[in-house]
């Protein structure tokens, strides 16, 4: 071969190996910015793409041919390769912290600096310049901390939403309620900070923790606003776990809807053994702790009576 070989050539052995070992620790992505870096001309990746060794998979960032589709990560890995410094922010940050599950028309990155955030490709870039202790990695990809992931979502999701987020975040051991108030004070005068300290005050006194869904943490509140007797949350009775259960007045209410009351005749079995256990059973849709609530309440105990009386 001559000596203009092109750059997939024999010549190219070793840069090969180079780039593959970094891609295989990039869920395959590379970006031109770390071509360059390891010597790669601009050529080079022109010849790369029009060979198909190479794929644009956005603006300035090429995955190895083959691409897999629908490869979540490999779309948070290339969102933060659009530009250096990038690290995965708001609801694509939750999203791979695992607290979100809605969808998303496009990836969010945020880097240290001033203005307004751009759209380059399928990435809206932003910047901020309070980014110091709040930087993590998450297999191998630069995010924003969880604490602060929340706090970027309180400015641009509404109020539900952003509940939700952090009852999942907390329920994942992710965070602590703590650390959250923390994050939240050392922002403080921020909207986002405001809204972040009223969806935690929320929970004030609730456990988060042992909720199993959206609908339970709604039922607790209900009950903690309008002054009734608080129950204990996901017990074991009679070898079943209930929903929420009053010892004292052997009462239970199972809330059916969502991923933990799909079986009906389970959802029978359970409740017979509950009744023949000497406790009473009452069921509520989730759909009603949204839509009527004083239904759900009118299955609880009343609400707690204050003597006054010296």
């Amino acid at each position: 071969m001559g000596a203009n070989v092109p750059f997939y050539g024999l010549e190219a052995v070793g840069m090969d190996d180079r780039v593959a070992e970094l891609a295989g620790r990039q869920f395959n992505r590379v970006a031109r910015w770390q071509l360059r870096e390891r010597g790669m001309t601009d050529d080079g990746i022109k010849h790369g793409v029009a060979s198909g060794r190479f794929v644009i998979v956005q603006p300035g960032v090429l995955a190895m041919a083959p691409v897999l589709r629908h490869d979540e990560w490999g779309r948070f890995m290339e969102a933060v390769l659009v530009e250096p410094e990038s690290l995965l922010g708001r609801t694509s940050a939750a999203a791979a912290w695992g607290f979100w599950d809605r969808r998303r028309d496009f990836e969010t990155v945020v880097r240290p600096g001033n203005g307004g955030p751009r759209r380059i490709g399928g990435v809206v870039v932003t910047r901020s310049k309070t980014l110091e202790g709040d930087r993590a990695t998450l297999r191998g990809i630069p995010i924003t901390s969880v604490p602060r992931t929340l706090l970027d979502l309180s400015v641009c999701v509404d109020r539900r939403a952003l509940a939700r987020a952090l009852r999942e975040a907390l329920r994942l051991d992710l965070v602590t309620k703590e650390g959250v108030f923390e994050r939240g004070r050392q922002a403080r005068g921020s909207p986002g900070s405001r809204r972040l300290l009223a969806a935690l005050g929320r929970f004030a006194d609730l456990p988060v923790e042992r909720a199993r869904s959206w609908s339970e943490l709604r039922a607790l509140e209900l009950l903690r606003d309008s002054g009734r007797p608080m129950p204990q949350l996901n017990r074991r009775i009679a070898g079943e776990e209930a929903d929420l259960s009053w010892a004292d007045l052997r009462q239970i209410v199972e809330i059916d809807g969502g991923p933990f009351h799909q079986d009906r005749g389970e959802d029978a079995r359970k409740e017979a053994c509950w009744r023949g256990a000497g406790w009473a059973v009452s069921r509520v849709p989730s759909d009603s702790l949204y839509d009527a609530p004083e239904c759900f309440l009118a299955l609880c105990p009343p609400p707690i009576v204050q003597n006054w009386a010296l």
